[in-house]
């Protein structure tokens, strides 16, 4: 057996579900923490040739070029391709064990793609089921570079981008037409945080024979399953939460049996590729990525109870409140919730932002997040929003809580909460 096929072997895997049926185990009984420290660390990636040692990680492997011993054997592989050693851009046994380690995140899935960051990602997913003159909907919450994606790239290749309420629920069918070939669901959703139904939207869509992709990074794959709840495809920019460490791009898509041929074939016609030192990057962050969930759970739990008591604070976005648009949606389908929310306070404006953020003193202010660091930034989800209004009546704003110690983060709000208070 190849070594994509030893890869692809525990893709249906059957899931525990807790008593709110979310997904909780696996049929082995592993937890997440269990199978983050030793998914993709088969013997053939990991033990010498003999069997007598080994390593604890899959090593580096950095390739473009394979060798063979003979024409025959450059004939079998180039058969085979996924399934062992072929061509760099395919895939080596770091990138397959991260792969491997991927796929076992979402159950119900059949493999895993790498590409160099979670916008090519969305995009590798995109075309690989569309089509000039076809119509694809994604919500008015969707990360920006995707909604650009839309407007941009699929509007000059054919493809009408249409966006709707991220609360429509089962009632997204009303939208469908005999063109639309994708939904692409975004739970929660980007700056605002509304909470999709996600079992709901790909109930719709799957009795109109149209496929879905969720973007799953918020949770990671760790605290919603996209494939279990109804997915084709669940994407992640694993530069977010599974890298951990803010000093890695990369983006992933899981899909279910009937998808992955195709969103494979797109990605290497596409050129999509990582490389073995990234996938190893990857791979140890992955091993910790249970564990920095739960701190990043807790410490923006407690950051953010602090700020919906301060008298500044108008609305804390986060969808573990119960004021958040879809949060008995996600009491019903999370198991948790990451360390990202979002702000609006009732006093200030974009303009007074550096008066708020130019002396931080434990928050950075930078894009991306899922980094040990927290960060800090002012947002404008009213200037993107083409649907749904949304407007603050003060300065708005987006945090991502890292591993420090949340009362030394709260202190640094408090004073930069006290240095915008001054200006009333």
């Amino acid at each position: 057996m190849g070594c994509a096929g030893r890869y692809a072997g525990r893709h249906g895997r059957v899931t525990e579900k807790d008593s709110h049926g979310r997904v909780t185990a696996d049929s082995q009984g592993e937890k997440p923490e269990t199978w983050a420290a030793h998914a993709g660390r088969r013997p053939e990636w990991t033990q010498n040739r003999e069997g007598t040692g080994g390593i604890v990680n899959p090593p580096v492997w950095r390739a473009s070029t394979i060798i063979y011993p003979d024409i025959a054997s450059m004939d079998a592989a180039n058969g085979l391709q996924d399934e062992t050693l072929f061509y760099g851009r395919k895939g080596t046994p770091t990138t397959w064990a991260l792969r491997e380690a991927l796929t076992g995140l979402e159950p119900g899935t059949a493999g895993t793609m790498l590409y160099p960051s979670g916008v090519a990602a969305i995009a590798g997913a995109v075309l690989s089921v569309t089509k000039p003159g076809d119509h694809i909907l994604l919500p008015d919450s969707a990360y920006d570079p995707t909604s650009l994606l839309g407007q941009g790239l699929l509007k000059r290749l054919g493809v009408e981008a249409q966006p709707y309420d991220p609360l429509i629920g089962a009632g997204i069918a009303n939208l469908f037409r005999q063109n639309t070939s994708l939904v692409l669901i975004e739970s929660p959703g980007s700056l605002t945080f509304e909470v999709q139904d996600v079992p709901a939207i790909t109930a719709a869509a799957k009795a109109a024979g149209i496929p879905t992709l969720l973007d799953n990074t918020w949770a990671a794959s760790h605290f919603f399953k996209g494939i279990a709840a109804g997915c084709d495809m669940v994407a992640q920019a694993l530069t977010k939460y599974v890298g951990g460490h803010s000093d890695l791009m990369m983006g992933s898509v899981s899909a279910t049996e009937a998808f992955f041929p195709r969103l494979r074939n797109t990605a290497w016609q596409l050129g999509q590729c990582v490389s073995g030192d990234e996938a190893a990057l990857a791979l140890r962050g992955f091993r910790t990525m249970p564990t920095r969930m739960a701190r990043h759970e807790q410490s923006a739990l407690t950051i953010a109870r602090w700020l919906k008591a301060h008298p500044l604070v108008e609305r804390v976005l986060h969808p573990a409140f119960p004021d958040c648009p879809g949060h008995e949606i996600w009491k019903r389908d999370f198991s948790g919730s990451s360390g990202l929310f979002g702000v609006v306070l009732n006093t200030g404006s974009r303009a007074d932002a550096p008066r708020f953020f130019d002396q931080l003193q434990q928050f950075a202010i930078g894009f991306s997040w899922g980094g040990f660091e927290s960060l800090a930034i002012p947002t404008s989800p009213e200037k993107i929003r083409r649907l749904n209004s949304f407007k603050p009546s003060g300065l708005s704003l987006r945090l991502s809580i890292g591993l420090e110690d949340p009362d030394d983060l709260i202190a640094d709000l408090s004073a930069a909460l006290g240095r915008l208070g001054r200006l009333e």
